[in-house]
Parts: structure tokens; sequence; C-alpha cells
């Protein structure tokens, strides 16, 4: 006897349907997962050009901590890049 019985609810088993996969729901899935690779490589890039620009201007507003904690920032980003593949943009720390 099972719980739905001995409650006093007769349930009626379901029955098995599967519902037919769509193939443009599988193509869609797979392009976005090629797609995330080339997005992290442009937020990387994004990322690194601005902690420069914001280390460059603390540099030359004179406040060198913040300037090397941006500097710092810009430095992981440059990495990422090279993870992911992507190309470094010009212009490196002096």
């Amino acid at each position: 006897m099972t719980t739905s019985e001995l409650r006093g609810v007769a349930v009626e088993p379901r029955p098995n349907i599967k519902m037919p996969r769509k193939p443009h729901m599988r193509k869609a899935k797979h392009a976005a997962q090629n797609s995330i690779g080339t997005n992290s490589s442009r937020n990387a890039q994004r990322h690194y050009e601005r902690y420069l620009a914001l280390a460059r201007a603390e540099a030359l507003k004179g406040d060198r901590i913040a300037a090397e904690n941006y500097f710092q920032h810009a430095e992981h980003y440059l990495r990422s890049m090279h993870e992911n593949g992507a190309a470094a943009p010009s212009g490196g720390r002096s």
C-alpha cells in the first residue's frame, strides 16, 4: 500500500510522455558556449584599458599608491587576456 492510498486519495500513475527536443535549442546553446571566450577577452581588454587609464591619471595627480593599485588591476586583466589568447593592446606601463 502506498502513502497516497493510506491517506485515502487514489493516485493514478502519470503516463511517461517525452516531449520531442527542439533542434534549434541545441544550436543556440552551442553557439552561446562558443562566444563565451570572445566576450571574456573583450571584457578583459576593456577592463585592462580602463585600469591603465585610471593608473595614469592617479600618477599624474601624484598619488603613487593609488596608481600602483590600478596598475596591479590592469596587470591582472593583461594576464587574463594572455590566457584567453587575445592580443594585448599596445602601450604598457612605463
